[in-house]
């Protein structure tokens, strides 16, 4: 979820500042304790530590926090107190401590010297791929004279270089200074995109709704609708035989003009990058962001090189010229997803070219006033459009979604699938809900209604920036890092920015909800961002 790192001195008040973090977080708390008590002054700082913390904090004493961080459950707020030790316990395993004034490193110090750093780097990178926050509280040391014994000169080097390894990721940084913290300015990943973390693209909104709080980060409308529902739970009453695509194929397919041959049912839309990802192996693919982040990931694991693009934030659009001719593979959202941006039809016009493929990412297309995108597009060389069910209908366990291309890409890869790889309810959805388009148009007005709605609660909030949108959900920016974090305090979640290549911690993403959620929002947001009113 969240890496927060709090640096200080000594009695800056630094550790005080992490458990207020962590109080504020809204996940059950685990203090992981990294010191020992060596001597009487240290037990009484460290007993003083344990008489601060509430009684349902949990605490793990361990210097093993990569274990801590795999073996505490997801939903938990971790506070590490404190780095210093870790670096101490780990400086005695490296035997790098040493009684001489003057002793350079030899090669098996090195050695060790490298392994801590690799280490900080593993469970920085465990810490930000966890559902749950991860505060870190470190010393700020070197800021005096330079130590003339070797010891105490290596253990300051190498806390600087840990230091920086966690800063380098950390969403959050703060230097706690007499009881005040002070953030630091965050390191700005739109001009160096090639430093996202690559296991961040696997994260998404269902991870970010802690137990208690009101959804606003997963955009999938509440359903299913009732009529939905019955049919399938009629459906549930025959399931001894095994699924038969052909009539939901031929269903989906005629929705948009095509034969059965160029449609590919899925078990869910996201199965539709990895299979492409697999199958075709595109030697360089290029992804336009920010997006949904399913098909880089998908690319990434099959080894293909990936070039990202970028948006331009005013109008989050982007030229087709910018995309390298070499590239064989694109991909795009449309409508965008989290921007709510609707490319126009000839920008994907002109991405398409023969010998390259152009996959369109239309989970969002549904809410478009026709439902149609480009998924009925024959005309164009190597266009795959990705169709989901689930955002509009509400049905995101049954995992629902097809995709429609050339029939000699649908029939490769329907090839590299195992037997029988879609539902008979997800079958049934797809049949049912293909015919269902006054029900699908009726329910495309009322999220228009909604989206508007918001956005005219949001328009008049003094530092809230609001872009439009095609779909069920609506971008901001605001130039406060941690209003997440403040909306989670009043039991609000809504979907980290941060997450997306190209955003930062100051977007957030806010699902489309009903006028009293969006009242209750406006409300904290309006307290946060302009005061109390």
């Amino acid at each position: 979820m969240t890496l927060h790192l709090v640096l200080g001195g000594t009695r800056s008040g630094k550790s005080a500042r992490a458990e207020q973090l962590a109080a504020r977080s809204g996940f059950p708390v685990a203090y992981v304790a990294t010191g020992s008590a060596f001597d009487e002054e240290m037990s009484e700082r460290i007993a003083a530590h344990r008489e601060r913390r509430p009684d349902s904090w949990r605490t793990v004493e361990t210097t093993d926090i990569d274990a801590a961080l795999r073996d505490l459950p997801g939903d938990t707020c971790v506070l590490i107190d404190d780095l210093d030790s870790w670096i101490t316990d780990q400086m005695g395993q490296g035997w790098l401590w040493t009684d001489a004034i003057l002793a350079r490193l030899d090669e098996n110090q090195r050695a060790a010297w490298k392994r801590i750093l690799a280490a900080a780097e593993a469970w920085r990178d465990i810490a930000k791929s966890r559902p749950g926050p991860v505060i870190v509280a470190a010393g700020q040391p070197g800021g005096g004279l330079i130590p003339t014994a070797a010891a105490s000169r290596r253990w300051l080097d190498l806390h600087g270089e840990v230091v920086q390894v966690l800063s380098e990721s950390a969403d959050e940084c703060e230097l706690v200074v007499a009881g005040r913290a002070l953030p630091l300015p965050a390191m700005e990943r739109t001009e160096a995109p090639e430093r996202f973390p690559e296991h961040r693209l696997r994260e998404h909104g269902d991870t970010q709704v802690p137990e208690g709080a009101v959804d606003l980060a997963v955009n999938v409308l509440e359903g299913p609708p009732q009529w939905l529902a019955d049919r399938l739970s009629e459906a549930a009453k025959d399931l001894a035989a095994y699924p038969d695509q052909r009539t939901a194929r031929a269903a989906a397919a005629a929705r948009h003009g095509r034969q059965p041959s160029e449609c590919l049912l899925l078990n869910g839309a996201a199965e539709g990058f990895w299979l492409l990802a697999q199958e075709l192996r595109p030697k360089h693919a290029v992804c336009v962001h920010p997006t949904f982040t399913e098909g880089e990931a998908a690319l990434r694991a099959a080894g293909v090189p990936v070039t990202r693009i970028f948006r331009e934030s005013g109008q989050w659009t982007f030229d087709p010229a910018d995309v390298p001719d070499e590239a064989d593979f694109v991909l795009l959202t449309r409508p965008d997803n989290p921007t709510g941006a609707l490319d126009p039809v000839a920008t994907v016009e002109r991405l398409c070219r023969p010998g390259r493929t152009v996959v369109v990412d239309e989970a969002f297309a549904d809410f478009l006033p026709d439902g149609t995108g480009m998924a009925a597009r024959v005309d164009l060389p190597g266009l795959v459009a990705v169709r989901s069910l689930t955002k509009l209908w509400g049905i995101a366990g049954l995992r629902v979604g097809y995709l429609l291309a050339d029939a000699a890409t649908v029939a490769r890869l329907d090839a590299a699938r195992q037997p029988w790889p879609v539902s008979s309810l997800a079958l049934e959805a797809i049949q049912t809900c293909a015919s269902a388009e006054d029900e699908r148009a009726e329910r495309v007005r009322g999220v228009a209604r909604d989206r508007e709605a918001l956005l005219e609660a949001l328009a008049d909030i003094p530092g809230l920036r609001t872009w439009p949108a095609a779909a069920n959900f609506v971008l901001i920016r605001t130039d406060e890092a941690d209003l997440r974090e403040r909306l989670l305090a009043d039991g609000l979640a809504l979907r980290r920015g941060d997450t997306f290549p190209g955003l930062d911690r100051h977007h957030l993403r806010i699902a489309v909800r009903d006028g009293s959620t969006t009242d209750r929002l406006r409300t904290a947001l309006t307290r946060h961002l302009k005061g109390a009113t």
